[in-house]
């Protein structure tokens, strides 16, 4: 009988033993904390709780395909691991950074082989949404014949990156940023066990200690345990206090994807708090994203469209303030620049509010292209020529400047098919309250000139 081929690194027998049949010696303690069971699992009652819909189908080992979309170090490699263990099935974990279309056909052909002789398999693909729409749909005829069970790990919306054909065939379950004191608890297991984690140090370290770890994480388990385990080789004489914690945390940054669903969430917040007259909200969101690393130009940019589209007229001062600011940081540079753009952030969202250009603009744009090409009125029509100004262009037009109170309110400037249309309704708040009131007047005599004059 010839001896069973020994399986590929990334290839796993989850059933074989509690660190899915691993050497610990040189792992991290991250991956040595990894939990071997769902009560393991920190800071995701809501989705796998005792009860829940998905623990009830794990538990039964009625696995499916599954995306989980999740924030880094939130347990979606963890939960994928644990599918395959409460399954009885092999795991074979790939990676979208490093694998290509080679790659994922070569896991496949194993999968084949597998179910050929009754095994199931698990296939984890990390990073999912890099994967293209050739690589994510070779995925497609082995989930609908069963032949793998198809878990992707993602940290972008799935709706965004991953192709509907691949959505419609797996669940998406959400995974949330574990809080603190979930972190906490995974930190004080790290301390007690013995056998996998720092048991054996006898480390002293309070829980103060631990929840500055854990804030320090920013809802990342992984990183807080490796903020731990650094702890514990800088500490002295087996004590983890404030000033080993100084040196871990030093350069501790925030969770943000320059590109991905955090950054659009955050300048949508930004928006919406500038929109709400929410300063100190507008402040922290702004903040936030300089904390985080955004392009300082992008966010003068997007404080600069705030400015004209949700204050607009009612006050003026806000796009110059805007601009200003803009131009601040270009001469400054960061930090003293970024300055002027949170104090930008804070007078756009106590500015008075009006919409109105803005949606008399887009009210004209729709109107355009529905009646087409109108005809300027003659009056108004250039005539640098004596042929324009035979066929009349030119004719009866009055120059304002030259009538009795500056206006001539019975000058038609619409085309024909307008008269009387209005498009800007000024609000009543800020300046617009005293644009309105003198628009209003002069639409009113301009309505009056102008039934006079189709009278006369």
């Amino acid at each position: 009988m010839t001896a069973k081929k020994r399986a590929p690194a990334s290839t796993v027998r989850v059933e074989n033993s509690g660190l899915f049949g691993e050497s610990d010696a040189l792992k991290p303690l991250a991956e040595r904390m990894r939990p071997r069971s769902l009560d393991e699992i920190v800071g995701q009652a809501r989705l796998l709780g005792p009860g829940t819909a998905l623990r009830r189908a794990i538990e039964a080992g009625h696995v499916h395909s599954m995306v989980l979309w999740g924030p880094p170090g939130c347990g979606k490699t963890t939960l994928a691991l644990l599918l395959a263990k409460y399954a009885n099935a092999r795991f074979k974990a790939i990676s979208a950074v490093l694998s290509g279309l080679a790659d994922v056909r070569a896991a496949l052909a194993e999968a084949e082989a597998a179910f050929a002789q009754g095994e199931r398999s698990v296939l984890f693909v990390d990073e999912v949404h890099r994967f293209n729409k050739a690589q994510q749909d070779a995925f497609l005829p082995h989930i609908e014949k069963g032949v793998i069970l198809f878990v992707g790990a993602t940290t972008e919306n799935p709706s965004f990156e991953l192709n509907s054909a691949l959505l419609s065939r797996c669940r998406v379950h959400v995974l949330d940023a574990v809080s603190a004191a979930a972190i906490v608890e995974a930190l004080q297991r790290a301390l007690r066990d013995d056998e996998r984690g720092l048991g054996h140090l006898k480390l002293q370290v309070d829980d103060a200690a631990l929840m500055l770890i854990a804030q320090a994480a920013d809802g990342d388990v992984r990183r807080a345990l490796t903020l731990l385990e650094i702890a514990a080789d800088v500490a002295h004489d087996g004590t983890i206090d404030e000033a080993t914690l100084a040196q871990v945390l030093a350069d501790r940054t925030r969770r943000f994807d320059k590109g991905g669903e955090q950054f659009y969430d955050q300048i949508s917040a930004l928006h919406k708090s500038v929109r709400s007259s929410d300063a100190d909200a507008a402040l922290y969101w702004c903040v936030r994203m300089l904390d985080g690393g955004v392009d300082p130009a992008y966010l003068a940019r997007r404080l600069t469209r705030m400015a004209i589209e949700d204050i607009g007229l009612a006050d003026p001062r806000a796009l110059a303030f805007a601009l200003e600011a803009w131009d601040t940081f270009e001469r400054l540079g960061s930090p003293e620049g970024e300055l002027a753009l949170a104090e930008v952030a804070i007078y756009l969202a106590i500015a008075a509010k009006s919409n109105a250009a803005y949606a008399a603009f887009g009210e004209v744009k729709r109107l355009i292209g529905e009646t087409g090409t109108l005809e300027v009125p003659m009056p108004l029509r250039n005539a640098p020529t004596k042929l324009m100004k035979g066929l009349g262009y030119g004719k009866g037009y009055q120059y304002d400047p030259d009538v009795e109170g500056g206006i001539a309110f019975d000058q038609q400037c619409l085309p024909d098919a307008l008269v009387g249309r209005t498009f800007y309704r000024p609000g009543e708040r800020g300046l617009e309250a005293k644009i309105r009131e003198k628009l209003d007047a002069v639409r009113a005599a301009r309505a009056v000139a102008l039934a006079k004059r189709g009278k006369d």
